[in-house]
């Protein structure tokens, strides 16, 4: 079973920039469509973008234009590049991997990251 660790979280000033981590144990992202959340407390999580086998990305319409995702194979890890960083922007972000079976994403067996905190003031 895949693990995920996320790292690259801090504090920021408004309009500043950070770029997430997300390292996976044991097997390769293409197996996988990755994915980027964040929650803030008394909130739900809510998805702020993924990326599937062919590189293909979706972002919420919330990050679109300020936020990249991003993945490198050979070293298994997962980035979110966020720019333009806004105070609403605050919360714990996750990663997390859904196993594909051919075109099919198995959300029901999505495996989750600890976390790492953003704040942006």
């Amino acid at each position: 079973h895949v693990q995920l660790v996320e790292s690259g979280g801090g504090s920021v000033e408004v309009g500043g920039s950070l770029r997430l981590s997300c390292v996976a144990s044991e097997y390769p992202f293409s197996r996988y469509r990755l994915r980027w959340f964040r929650q803030v407390p008394g909130k739900q999580r809510e998805e702020v973008a993924s990326i599937g086998q062919i590189g293909f990305t979706t972002y919420a319409d919330f990050v679109k234009g300020r936020f990249t995702v991003s993945q490198d194979d050979a070293k298994n890890t997962l980035f979110l590049q966020m720019n333009s960083l806004r105070p609403e922007d605050t919360a714990m972000y996750y990663c997390a991997a859904d196993p594909m079976t051919g075109l099919l994403c198995d959300s029901l067996n999505r495996t989750w990251g600890q976390g790492t905190q953003v704040t942006v003031s």
